[in-house]
């Protein structure tokens, strides 16, 4: 297998190799009894997954001895020797010596793939045991003295002199000693369960994740950023603002907006709305329940089944729970004849999706089962396909402009020439799509990746990333160009020389999943959202009760403006009232007291600035106008 410049990276090599020492450790931790699965490196992460037995499981007060056990290893500045064995021999380390049964199954699958299976062994001079382990159980040097025999035996050029501390089955490039690891660059994170080979159908492992970097300076660093992650995080935070919440009850990953929440939601539905009925987008509303025929036709049964929800039969029919919009677009567009005056045709809906996905790749509102996609789907000539490709990006990036969206990167992400399952099987037409993107995309100057395996099943397609203030990349917008649908249901248009043509389709979606888009803006801003998207924007705290008459007044003269605002009337203390909005990161509190009732003025706090004025309340209204005008 091939790697590629990042898989042969030093710190790659070091974070696989930290992922044996952390097999090891917890071998020395648990006796020697556990069965090893799979630890690989990722991001920056790596880890591994266990499986123990009852009274040997592995819980959070563990990972502390965990820790330093691999701290010790890597001290130890243990050697890596690497051996490459035919078939019968793999199978007496494996299934004899190891006796891992999950190794089995990937060993049997490498050799089935005509794969050259590899053992990593770490080892330390054998002259040195019995002080290096001399805390270390007894159970478990015994037993690699056993492996220690057989490879001195079997290996003697190579094992001679060293004693063997843990085997393990890898095909992955390491280290050639720990003493290339700081012992310092790498920190247990958390446990966390996951099923064998992410399938449900098999046993649930333990997993333990491991940060690991470079140095203690990258790690300190890294520890810092994933605190501040915390302050940010939706899936932490939700409570505290009243803005949604999950409940098992109702079911797991199907998210519910509380009455502040969908204010925000509701305000970004009207925004893109607004946005796009400028540029000529016709909104329509489909029904979330469709007849599975639907989805034969548009190929999205074959290639996307496994995340729709099950197939529901009731008076010999067949519906299912939709889980994208381009197959009833199609419907649409095929409800009347079109000529090619009639196009562009730029159909538009906020649409209401199902896609029940594992739960492993679910984040609360970012990705849930049930979400509202901002899609459209563009039937156009050939002619005009670059054209509306380009008016798309230029929707794309004045949206981010609105929003002060700068950190993120363009991705053309094309099929994989080798998958002959995941793409529609016709090769030329694929290969002129992915053309056509890459001549609009240069001929607009972009900058931007090619990756493969990431098109979509019907065609290639533009992909805006954002770099996120706190974990990983991820899509935003997207742009796909597709040839397949428009043949599939056999969409036609007259063309200016009478003759019946099949149009081109951009998919394309904007703020994706308003949810998405929702958590996106939650954790850039740590939740101090803007004030035009602000669930309440200002909150009015009358001093006494005394002035709850003037304090109601400057409420409903901010309401008559269509602003978000409240009184305090509870009976809570001045202070308590102060901090409960700031709590909820209002951006402005309007203090009344007596001198505002006399001068028709109010005592303004910016939340964010912490300035604290007097203003007329004729002005203040205009100030607030301005703001939310200027989208601050």
């Amino acid at each position: 297998m091939k790697m590629s410049e990042h898989e042969d990276s030093l710190l790659f090599r070091q974070r696989h190799t930290l992922a044996h020492v952390l097999a090891e450790a917890v071998q020395r931790v648990q006796q020697r009894d556990v069965e090893v699965a799979i630890g690989p490196a990722i991001d920056n992460w790596l880890y591994y997954d266990f499986l123990f037995s009852p009274e040997k499981q592995i819980w959070e007060d563990d990972l502390k001895k965990v820790q330093d056990q691999m701290e010790k290893i890597v001290k130890e500045w243990q050697e890596l020797i690497r051996i490459d064995v035919p078939a019968e021999e793999s199978d007496y380390l494996v299934n004899t010596l190891m006796k891992q049964k999950y190794k089995d199954e990937m060993r049997r699958e490498f050799l089935a793939a005509g794969e050259t299976i590899s053992f990593y062994v770490n080892t330390i001079v054998e002259a040195a045991k019995d002080r290096v382990l001399q805390w270390v159980d007894e159970n478990y040097i015994k037993y690699y003295e056993w492996i220690t025999e057989y490879l001195q035996t079997k290996y003697p050029d190579k094992f001679t002199g060293k004693f063997a501390t843990f085997l393990d089955m890898c095909e992955w490039p390491h280290v050639e000693s720990t003493k290339e690891i700081d012992p310092k660059s790498f920190k247990i994170d958390k446990l966390a369960w996951a099923y064998w080979r992410w399938n449900s159908n098999n046993v649930m492992m333990t997993r333990i994740y491991v940060w690991a970097f470079s140095n203690k300076e990258e790690l300190r660093e890294y520890a810092e950023m994933m605190e501040e992650a915390k302050k940010r995080d939706h899936r932490k935070l939700w409570k505290d603002l009243d803005l949604f919440f999950f409940d098992d009850l109702t079911g797991k990953w199907l998210p519910m907006y509380l009455p502040r929440g969908y204010i925000v939601y509701h305000l970004l539905e009207e925004y893109i709305r607004e946005k796009e009925t400028k540029l000529w987008y016709y909104h329509v509303m489909t029904p979330c329940l469709w007849n599975v025929d639907l989805y034969r036709t548009s190929g999205h049964l074959d290639h996307y089944q496994d995340g729709m929800f099950p197939i529901m039969e009731r008076e010999w029919e067949e519906f299912v729970l939709r889980p994208m919009n381009c197959p009833h677009h199609m419907m649409i567009y095929a409800n009347q004849l079109h000529s090619y005056k009639d196009l562009p045709i730029r159909i538009g809906e906020i649409a209401h999706d199902f896609r029940f996905e594992s739960s492993g790749t679910l984040k609360w509102i970012e990705r849930s089962r049930h979400f509202c996609q901002n899609d459209a789907h563009l039937f156009v000539t050939p002619e005009q396909m670059k054209d509306e490709f380009k008016k798309v990006v230029n929707l794309i990036f004045d949206v981010y402009k609105d929003f002060g969206i700068e950190n993120y990167r363009c991705v053309l992400s094309l099929r994989d020439p080798e998958d002959k399952v995941k793409y529609h099987p016709d090769d030329a037409m694929r290969e002129k799509a992915e053309n056509s993107l890459r001549e609009v995309l240069n001929e607009m100057g972009l900058e931007y990746t090619e990756e493969i395996w990431e098109a979509a099943f019907y065609g290639p397609k533009l992909d805006v990333n954002v770099k996120p203030a706190i974990w990983n990349e991820y899509t935003l917008s997207t742009c796909q160009l597709d040839f397949c649908l428009p043949a599939k249901f056999d969409l036609k248009y007259t063309d200016k020389d009478g003759e019946k043509k099949t149009p081109i389709v951009l998919h394309r979606a904007i703020l994706w999943a308003i949810g998405r888009f929702f958590a996106y803006i939650i954790e850039e801003t740590k939740w101090v959202f803007p004030t035009r998207l602000a669930p309440e924007q200002v909150k009015i705290i009358p001093v006494a009760d005394a002035f709850n008459d003037y304090a109601n007044k400057v409420c409903e003269e901010l309401k008559s403006h269509n602003f978000r605002v409240s009184v305090d009337e509870w009976s809570d203390s001045f202070n308590k009232k102060i901090r409960n909005a700031e709590l909820l990161k209002i951006p402005y509190i309007l203090i009344v007291w007596e001198k505002e009732v006399w001068a028709n003025t109010v005592s303004v706090r910016e939340f964010v600035s912490k300035e604290q004025y007097t203003l007329k309340l004729n002005e203040f209204v205009d100030k607030l106008a301005e703001i939310v005008k200027s989208k601050k």
